[in-house]
């Protein structure tokens, strides 16, 4: 006897695989063509996309590990062609946040034993390597990749392809395009190898270049840096992204390290 308990009020489309000894609650969603493996626990208000893989063992939905949960109806949104790997554990978000739920993206790959935590926006095409963690309310903007065992401080902010070291923790933002590593997390350069596997042309990544140079490697306060990238370099769309980023920034943003 195969056994599997899944709501018969749980909303799964005709294609999807449910794998032994899984359990699916009753205000789920499920999209087409996803495989659910063995053991894996789906709990209520989650809705995950087409052809996603969940490996076993995963927790999808429990309540978020903050004493300001009351059991309000909050979810967790999962997109199209992620894949979630073994013992990941996603919670659902909260209402005093004033998000109401957690978001995972499309494309992405969140490898084994990440913990993405109430609140947080990890978006698409991005790759969590294993035993990562962000905290509450954290977002990670698209392309961005997380090393082995990294870890992530609540309300931080992830820019868009840059990548955190394996080991590395940061209570700092991490703009766009870089690497970041060591702990705390420190300006490392450009994300090279990624923005070309994305397509940058050389053009796009010298550029980046000139921004950082002035940032990171000045000496400058940030405000200062600023105001010379505004002053010298020529608009572009990198250009107004970095400053968009920094200028939003709650947190501050990481610097290189002195030493």
């Amino acid at each position: 006897m195969i056994n599997i308990a899944v709501h018969p009020k749980a909303k799964i489309a005709e294609n999807v695989v449910i794998e032994p000894f899984t359990y699916i609650s009753e205000h789920v969603e499920i999209g087409e063509g996803t495989w659910i493996g063995p053991n894996v626990t789906i709990f209520d208000y989650v809705r995950i996309g087409k052809n996603c893989k969940i490996f076993p063992g995963a927790v999808l939905g429990a309540v978020p590990q903050d004493l300001k949960f009351a059991g309000e109806e909050t979810y967790v949104e999962i997109g199209d062609n992620t894949t979630i790997r073994e013992c990941v554990t996603i919670n659902r978000g909260t209402a005093a946040s004033g998000k109401y739920k957690t978001v995972v993206g499309s494309n992405c790959l969140i490898m084994s034993y990440v913990h993405i935590a109430h609140d947080c926006r990890v978006s698409d095409n991005c790759v969590f390597s294993s035993y990562a963690a962000i905290a509450g309310e954290t977002d990670v903007d698209e392309w961005a990749i997380l090393g082995g065992g990294a870890l992530v401080h609540q309300f931080t902010h992830i820019g868009a392809h840059s990548m955190l070291g394996g080991g590395s923790a940061t209570s700092k933002d991490i703009p766009p395009y870089i690497l970041s590593a060591r702990n705390p997390a420190s300006y490392e350069g450009i994300n090279i190898v990624g923005l070309r596997r994305r397509g940058f042309s050389n053009t796009d990544i010298e550029e980046i270049h000139n921004i950082y140079r002035i940032l990171m490697e000045s000496n400058l306060m940030v405000t200062e840096a600023c105001n010379q990238i505004r002053e010298q370099l020529p608009e572009s769309r990198h250009k107004q992204v970095i400053l968009d980023f920094i200028a939003n920034s709650k947190r501050g943003i990481i610097k290189k390290d002195s030493k």
